[in-house]
């Protein structure tokens, strides 16, 4: 079955790859949908709201604080008042004007045990492993994916809460991993945290957390699982996950379970379909998920609607304007995004109502 998209909006933004390629787009439950978008050695946040409606200039611009650092996963405040940067060695908020409002130092993320730093705060030091952050929801706490001192292990990852006022650690929880890059998500009900960990070709970790006020309450699913924790929504109750190698979508309540499981569908070609990485909740009832590899295969380029509590598929889409390459990153209130690298242009899309 085919399914026909209808075109929202579209607006040319520089950067907006990093919407549906990246971790670009910054979705909270009770906070306007924002697209954080690196431009030189400034952080730009986007209110995306404004930005369809004709508004092109940033809201919130903030200084990155390591100029020569490009990687890490940053997060804004619910009310855009501060940003937190997770650096090589330090996770810092910073105001709109740049000033430092805190500072957590930890161990670095590259990868060469014992090397030496020359104290020179701007020094990026060799390697591409990175860790997150993440404020919650209530703009209360920053959770963070770092490395401990060397002189605390030779090799710790943990996974930090601290209090956004002042940076403080309130608790800590030692991982297992030993991560290329990671990312958080939170969960709608405002309690808790999951953290996803790419180790490369040693897999994925995922991690739920909630801390209660005293206590760090957290459980790993990785005795059964090997899978990229890819989204929430507020009007369901499980959480999405995508096989490593895209072998299947699978829906889980928050203790793991599996409550779904969705493959693509079969195909006459030799190596069969795989899910890529374009995969989320377009709203509480539907599932927008990629069979697309634009880099190697872009013949293959398909994306589909699934249904959110079967994850059967209901068909392909269908696009007004032809083919659309690359991945779709959805919003979560019946819409979608797509980029055209070509012309850089952002497009939101809906399901046609007729």
């Amino acid at each position: 079955m085919s399914i026909t998209a209808q075109l929202h909006d579209s607006v040319k933004l520089h950067g907006g790859a990093a919407l549906v390629n990246g971790f670009g787009l910054e979705n909270r439950t009770h906070a306007p949908c924002r697209a954080l978008l690196q431009n030189g050695h400034e952080l730009e946040v986007y209110d995306l709201h404004d930005v369809f409606a004709g508004e092109l200039a940033p809201t919130t611009v903030f200084p990155l604080p390591w100029p020569g650092w490009d990687r890490g996963v940053h997060s804004v405040s619910p009310d855009a008042t501060f940003a937190v940067f997770s650096g090589q060695r330090a996770v810092r908020a910073v105001g709109p004007g740049g000033e430092l409002l805190w500072e957590y130092r930890h161990g670095c993320w590259g990868p060469l045990l014992g090397h030496a730093h020359t104290g020179d705060e701007q020094e990026v030091c060799s390697g591409l492993e990175h860790g997150s952050c993440r404020v919650s929801d209530d703009g209360r706490l920053v959770w963070a994916h770092v490395v401990l001192e060397p002189e605390e292990q030779d090799w710790q990852e943990c996974w930090v809460v601290l209090d956004a006022r002042d940076g403080r650690e309130l608790a800590r929880l030692p991982l297992d991993s030993a991560a290329s890059g990671s990312h958080h998500i939170s969960h709608p009900d405002g309690l808790h945290m999951g953290l996803c960990i790419g180790m490369g070709q040693d897999g994925i970790m995922l991690h739920w957390a909630r801390w209660d006020g005293e206590k760090l309450i957290g459980w790993d699913l990785n005795e059964t699982l090997d899978r990229i924790l890819m989204d929430v929504h507020p009007g369901h109750p499980g959480f999405l996950t995508l096989e490593h190698y895209g072998t299947d979508l699978r829906l889980h309540a928050l203790d793991g379970t599996v409550l779904a499981e969705g493959a693509p569908e079969p195909s006459d070609e030799e190596d069969p379909l795989c899910w890529d990485y374009g995969c989320g909740f377009v709203d509480a009832d539907t599932v927008i998920a990629s069979t697309v590899d634009s880099d190697e295969d872009p013949d293959m380029a398909c994306h589909w609607l699934l249904d959110a509590r079967t994850l059967r598929i209901r068909g392909a889409i269908t696009y007004p304007t032809g083919r659309v390459d690359g991945y779709a990153c959805p919003l979560g209130d019946g819409t979608w995004l797509t980029y055209d690298n070509a012309s850089g242009t952002l497009h939101r899309w809906a399901e046609a109502t007729s």
